[in-house]
């Protein structure tokens, strides 16, 4: 495997001095490492420790001086360093930085570069709780998601403000980690359909109201953007979400759980993995009046009838095709993830606990059990929802190469 060449852009905060640790992880993994730094990063960090890490040249401005010659050539240098390298990790990424990317502000080297670069980009931001927790800064993240660049979450913990909270840099291994991750794609599902529900359901009680759930999609949707990266072929059936689909996939919308349950039967001839992820709604009302229900004093009483399982019936329909289902618990997380893989049908069950303070439902992390047919459990920590996919796909494969070794 060829050196990978990263540019490790550092952006001004406290946290830049952990980008030295990042440069050396890096290339103890045997990358390549060209450092840019922001004016404000060299407040906290000066040039010289990057220089003598990496043994490379650090650039900190667009214009380095010097005569005509000189400056012409700087000012060209972000296309050079741009083409001559494969990704650009940013850490810290500032709020700052996020929204120049976001809205293509180029007013130094390091957001200059970053319109000329075409390859992967990882940003690992660290900043304020507040600042993160900011509706623009939010609105940043998600636009740079749609554009397909990989996030490492920032941690949650005491930060050097006094706040306790999200915010703090994430450790640089395993920064290092989702960089060389980035920078070397797995290609290990090419071949692979994977057919993944994402979301809630609404059924509709009249025509302005519904039963739903707090599912938000992220979970079902990481999948969707772990398969795509690893080569394979993803169909996402999704429920109602605010949040984009990953690209490359095909998207198919729907709202109730009927037309899920339609939807994922009309496509899955091509399945070759069956991941459903979705929250669906377990009851819906069979009669949906055709005028809304006015409020009355009274107390309203309505008969709800089940939804189709679709799990259940794609346990018996699925022949040769691994389903991969979710479980979405409040207590007992082992023993009813291993009910409902017995119950449905499937290769393995996803538990997770939710109602608490932090992951599942709505957050971007999670914590899941995987409940195996060998009865074996599989735990995994804590950890944002992307890396929680990797994982759950890893086993995913383990199963397929078990199965083929069986047949």
């Amino acid at each position: 495997m060829s050196q990978s060449r990263v540019i490790l852009g550092v952006g001004g905060g406290i946290a830049a001095y952990k980008s030295a640790e990042l440069a050396r992880a890096l290339m103890q993994r045997d990358a390549q490492v060209q450092v840019v730094m922001t004016r404000s990063a060299q407040e906290f960090v000066r040039p010289l420790t990057f220089a003598a890490l990496t043994g490379r040249k650090v650039i900190t401005d667009i214009f380095s001086g010097g005569g005509a010659d000189e400056t012409l050539s700087s000012a060209i240098e972000h296309i050079g360093v741009a083409q001559e390298n494969d990704l650009l990790v940013v850490a810290p990424a500032t709020a700052d930085l996020l929204a120049k990317f976001a809205h293509g502000q180029a007013d130094d080297f390091l957001s200059t570069l970053y319109l000329a670069f075409t390859g992967p980009v990882v940003l690992a931001p660290a900043m304020n709780t507040n600042m993160w927790l900011h509706a623009a800064t939010q609105a940043n993240v998600e636009t740079l998601r749609r554009r397909g660049h990989r996030f490492v979450e920032p941690e949650s913990g005491f930060l050097a403000c006094g706040m306790v909270g999200p915010g703090r840099l994430a450790e640089p291994e395993r920064i290092a980690d989702v960089v060389m991750d980035a920078a070397n794609p797995r290609t290990d599902m090419e071949g692979e359909t994977v057919l993944i529900t994402a979301g809630p359901t609404q059924e509709p009680l009249d025509p302005v109201r519904y039963i739903s759930n707090r599912s938000s999609g992220k979970m079902g949707y990481a999948m969707a953007a772990a398969a795509i990266a690893r080569g394979a072929q993803v169909i996402l059936i999704s429920g109602p979400v605010n949040i984009p689909a990953p690209t490359g996939v095909t998207l198919i919308s729907v709202r109730t759980a009927s037309e899920m349950r339609d939807a994922v039967f009309a496509n899955l001839e091509p399945a070759t993995i069956i991941v459903k992820a979705a929250a669906v709604a377990d009851f819906h009302r069979a009669q949906v009046p055709a005028q809304k229900v006015k409020k009355t004093a009274a107390r309203l009483s309505l008969e709800l009838d089940p939804t189709p399982d679709i799990l259940s019936e794609l346990g018996r329909k699925k022949g040769d095709r691994l389903l991969i289902g979710f479980a979405a618990e409040t207590e007992n997380l082992k023993a009813e993830s291993r009910r409902k893989l017995e119950a449905k049908g499937a290769d393995m069950i996803v538990g997770n606990l939710v109602g608490q303070e932090s992951g599942g439902f709505e957050s971007d992390e999670n914590e899941v059990v995987l409940a195996l047919r060998s009865g074996e459990f599989i735990e995994l920590p804590r950890a944002a929802k992307r890396d929680i996919a990797e994982s759950i796909l890893d086993q995913v494969l383990r199963l397929r190469i078990a199965l083929h070794a069986s047949s």
